[in-house]
């Protein structure tokens, strides 16, 4: 109890200042409705009280004193008292990332079984289980880059949309990377959550140097036993990027999720993304409490 009234504050407390010209509403309301001001300085006060029928003072269940107590309750209400947190899903929810994955010819050689592309699918599926929850979206590229889908928690639509991919579905034949990973970074600035881009390719073209605005994965699809394209190294270089070789046990996925889950932006520090629990609501019982004194016999406000 005494934690909450610590954190008692107003979300709206500007509104707070309507209690100022209501008090001074009031008072000259009172002022206006006392009859018996201009006798007290003829009469003496001793005198004046027992001359007054009704006693020593006038009743405090009035009109003019309910509709001050209504107008600061609403105000109260309007001014969004609060003193419980809420948690925020922005803050709590893991890293989003965008798979980049291309699918052009080369990507169904066979020199990784049963292909490098049924491979890609393989460690993506093993990532994603490792990364459950966490949002996470689709680019495919080949001469041109399109956005499968943007970034969903939804492990098991992101898997059956990387299984669609064909290079035959491609309308263009190339290598555009660096339109994917442009696009990839786009998504996820729209989602507004930070997070980064892991690409999944066996080489890459010559790119121009520069940063992307996401921080950048390549994730090299080459036979055990062999480099990676001489062409990843140099574009992870142009891109800034990391780059993770393919391994025949899990531990490139190890790597991949432990990327993913500290690049880009750190989570937003304590006090960021907190909501406050709105509870003006809870005044308005009082509100149509203080309505129904209205309807006693003979009240009117002058």
């Amino acid at each position: 109890m005494m934690d909450g009234l610590a954190q008692l504050h107003f979300l709206r407390p500007w509104w707070l200042l309507l209690v100022l010209p209501a008090l001074g509403l009031w008072w000259l309301g009172r002022r206006e409705a006392d009859t018996t001001a201009r006798w007290r300085r003829a009469i003496d006060p001793a005198l004046l009280r027992h001359l007054i029928i009704g006693g020593d003072a006038r009743r405090w269940l009035n009109p003019e004193n309910l509709l001050l107590a209504a107008w600061i309750v609403g105000i109260l209400a309007v001014a969004g008292p609060t003193w419980r947190q809420l948690p925020s899903p922005f803050a709590q929810a893991a890293r989003p990332a965008m798979f980049v994955v291309k699918v052009t010819p080369s990507m169904l050689e066979r020199d990784l079984a049963p292909t490098r592309l049924d491979r890609a699918r393989q460690k993506m599926a093993d990532l994603l289980k490792l990364r459950e929850g966490a949002p996470t979206g689709l680019v495919a590229y080949a001469g041109s880059a399109h956005l499968v889908l943007p970034p969903t928690p939804d492990a098991a639509v992101v898997g059956t949309m990387a299984a669609a991919l064909a290079p035959d579905l491609m309308p263009r034949q190339g290598d555009a990377l660096a339109d994917a990973v442009t696009l990839a970074s786009d998504a996820l600035r729209r989602g507004g959550q930070g997070g980064s881009v892991l690409v999944f390719a066996d080489a890459a073209p010559a790119l121009d140097d520069g940063a992307a605005a996401a921080p950048v994965t390549l994730y090299a699809l080459h036979p055990p036993g062999r480099d990676a394209d001489p062409s990843i190294a140099v574009a992870a270089a142009a891109l800034h990027a990391d780059v993770v070789d393919l391994t025949l046990d899990d531990g490139d996925v190890g790597d991949l999720a432990h990327i993913l889950a500290t690049a880009g932006p750190p989570p937003p520090a304590p006090g960021e993304g907190v909501q406050w629990e709105e509870a003006g609501y809870w005044l308005t019982p009082l509100l149509a409490l203080l309505a129904l004194l209205w309807f006693r016999r003979g009240w009117v406000l002058a």
